[in-house]
């Protein structure tokens, strides 16, 4: 039997998993850089203009730290500087997807039923890893075709869509390695978002501080240095492929030579005896998400440091240009150019906050999946009290990312202007404001996991349509009812002199509404349904 006996069948067992997930990424990332050069185009018609913003915004030290370097005032050039931060959401998309489909299935027990079959002993990896590989390609391509049907070149638009598809290879790479060397999914995770992590550190400090050599270090800052429109450097492309086949190299014999659902790395052993906050489901939920809540709330801290101190150079360089600056404040929701920037990136924040939301709420859906929801609920545990106790952090874990993100804003942007004790609770209330139409979202993945368990997934197409509208509705001049489609739609600019809570609480009545229907289906249907 060969070693790759059974990966086409394994390859296609996960298509048909992932047959919603896997679409929804590749078609949103392949996307946005479009509708990036499709907007610059229409912003900066003329060279001058476009020389006027990389000169302000495009050069700013905050947003170079954050996107990464511009080589060039071409239309071309501005859009791959602006998908720079793509290649981080790339990257996790890429690493999560491997994880879920080597390590995850270990630990549930799934790899070992197949294995009894005719599997080789290579074939859990490589179908992961090809999969992972092919949807990045296809990802890369996308982008460049979408990048030419905008007018840009092709030999640029192609070297662009490959950059961030070998960021993806690397990183589902990283991902395949990382479930060797841990017995758990969350262990697997956490190395490898610590590798991103590092990689995008690494980058921003060699960006930020002028120091090249940095970002050369880095996975994250090959593909801005391929100089896509600006010179296309295509030797840049051998870097991540060959680091992709040193890991790979080091992932495959370590995936043999350890036992089935074991690691590398030692397991630590926990407490002989449970302590008694475990001792119900809201303590054992809080076990479950803390890590999330955590490294959410750092990660969005560190991304509002950057945006908040970048927001005063930010709406200096929207001056002059009028259709710009009407797009921003129709986004923003004020007249004032940095607190119609604030109000969109915060917006932003809102949309991510959605997402954790969401994850939360579906984190259900695995724990019931995997089979450790039906001992609890067979115990003195009701169904209402484990559902409410992952509802609870669906809802206030948002709630503490936003809270973070508004603080961290709110000081660097008070730092700016001189004036901390006013702006830093204003970004903490503009931040919170877009938590009821987070909790929408939310709301409705619970809604789906109590009513159909099985479709609960499609709640991040939703999360995926807002975030279309949200960031292109306003530059495409959508109809309004189409935008009124997204609940953030509907959130007040609180940064505005004149705005009304009542929307607030019309969101957070029908999040509610719809978390509580989803709970009482939950009360009344079959457990488990996989």
């Amino acid at each position: 039997m060969s070693t790759l006996t059974g990966t086409r069948h394994l390859v296609r067992l996960i298509l048909r998993r992932d047959r919603v997930l896997l679409p929804l990424w590749v078609l949103v990332l392949a996307v946005l850089p479009m509708s990036y050069a499709a907007s610059y185009f229409a912003l900066f018609p003329t060279a001058a203009e476009r020389a006027a913003y990389a000169a302000g915004t495009a050069r700013n030290p905050s947003i170079i730290a954050l996107l990464g370097p511009v080589y060039g005032e071409s239309v071309g050039a501005l859009t791959a500087q602006r998908g720079g931060f793509l290649l981080v959401i790339i990257a996790l998309a890429s690493l999560l997807t491997v994880i879920r489909h080597t390590r995850t299935e270990e630990e549930a027990g799934r790899r070992e039923l197949l294995g009894g079959t005719v599997l080789g002993r290579y074939a859990g990896l490589t179908a992961a890893l090809l999969l992972t590989y092919a949807a990045s390609l296809l990802l890369g391509l996308l982008t460049a075709a979408g990048l030419v049907a905008t007018g840009l070149p092709a030999g640029g638009s192609l070297a662009y869509g490959l950059a961030g598809a070998l960021v993806g290879v690397v990183f589902a790479t990283v991902g395949g390695l990382a479930a060797q060397l841990t017995e758990t999914a969350g262990g697997a995770r956490g190395i490898a978002i610590a590798v991103l992590g590092a990689a995008f550190a690494l980058r921003l400090a060699g960006d930020a501080a002028e120091r090249e050599w940095l970002s050369w270090l880095s996975p994250l800052g090959w593909a801005p240095r391929i100089r896509a429109y600006e010179g296309d450097r295509w030797w840049v492309l051998a870097l991540p492929v060959v680091l992709s086949a040193l890991l790979a190299a080091v992932a495959y014999p370590l995936s043999v030579r350890r036992d089935l659902g074991a690691g590398l790395l030692p397991t630590r052993l926990g407490p002989a005896t449970a302590g008694r906050s475990l001792g119900g489901p809201f303590g054992l939920a809080w076990r479950l998400h803390r890590g999330q809540i955590l490294w959410w709330s750092v990660g969005f801290g560190l991304l509002g440091l950057i945006l908040g101190g970048a927001a005063k150079a930010a709406g200096s360089s929207l001056e002059g240009n009028p259709q710009l600056e009407q797009i921003m404040t129709r986004i923003g929701g004020v007249s004032g150019l940095a607190e119609a920037y604030l109000g969109a990136t915060l917006s932003l924040a809102g949309l991510a906050a959605a997402g954790y939301g969401i994850q939360a709420a579906l984190r259900m859906r695995s724990e019931e999946t995997d089979g450790r929801a039906e001992p609890l609920l067979a115990t003195g545990v009701t169904r209402t009290r484990w559902l409410l106790s992952h509802v609870l952090f669906a809802l206030v874990g948002p709630a503490v990312v936003l809270a973070v993100t508004g603080f961290a804003t709110g000081l660097t942007y008070g730092i700016s202007v001189h004036d901390v004790p006013g702006e830093l609770p204003r970004m903490v209330g503009a931040a919170l404001a877009q938590l009821p139409a987070a909790w929408v979202l939310a709301g409705f993945a619970v809604l789906l996991y109590g009513l159909l368990p099985r479709l609960a997934a499609v709640a991040w197409a939703v999360l995926a349509v807002c975030v279309l509208l949200g960031q292109f509705g306003a530059v495409l001049e959508l109809s309004q009812w189409l935008l009124d489609l997204s609940p953030f739609t509907h959130t007040p600019q609180v940064l505005g002199d004149h705005w009304h809570a009542t929307p607030l609480w019309l969101l957070t009545a029908v999040a509610l509404l719809m978390a509580a229907t989803g709970l009482r289906a939950f009360r009344h249907r079959d457990t488990p349904i996989t």
